[in-house]
């Protein structure tokens, strides 16, 4: 199952996973500003889990349940998208994973990180 890009990376956009990718399956998006993951494309090769820097990729099986809408959403926004191959700087604001935490923790989530994430 191909791996998907939550809502973590929403207003961030760390590029790190795109350095890594070696099919060039990510796409930079404007609204919503975050990276998004062409499932076509995508080999499941798991290099760009391990590279974000706020967790915010998944493979599809394992998405939590607060997530899980986002494998649709990742197929609709690749449309409106612009492949990244190389890194780029981060958003301005772009926030940690402890913001992140913090942010589900306020949604009454608790945090789930992917397998694999470092």
């Amino acid at each position: 199952m191909t791996h998907v890009v939550t809502a973590r990376c929403l207003d961030c956009r760390y590029t790190d996973c795109c350095e890594v990718c070696p099919v060039q399956c990510f796409y930079k998006v404007e609204d919503p500003a975050m990276l998004v993951i062409d499932g076509d494309t995508c080999i499941d090769c798991m290099l760009c889990v391990p590279e974000c820097p706020v967790n915010a990729i998944y493979s599809g099986d394992e998405l939590p349940a607060h997530y899980a809408d986002w494998a649709d959403l990742n197929t609709e926004l690749v449309a409106l998208g612009t492949n990244v191959e190389l890194k780029e700087d981060a958003l301005p604001g772009a926030v940690g994973l402890e913001e992140i935490h913090a942010r589900e923790k306020k949604a009454g989530w608790e945090p789930v990180e992917p397998e694999n994430a470092v």
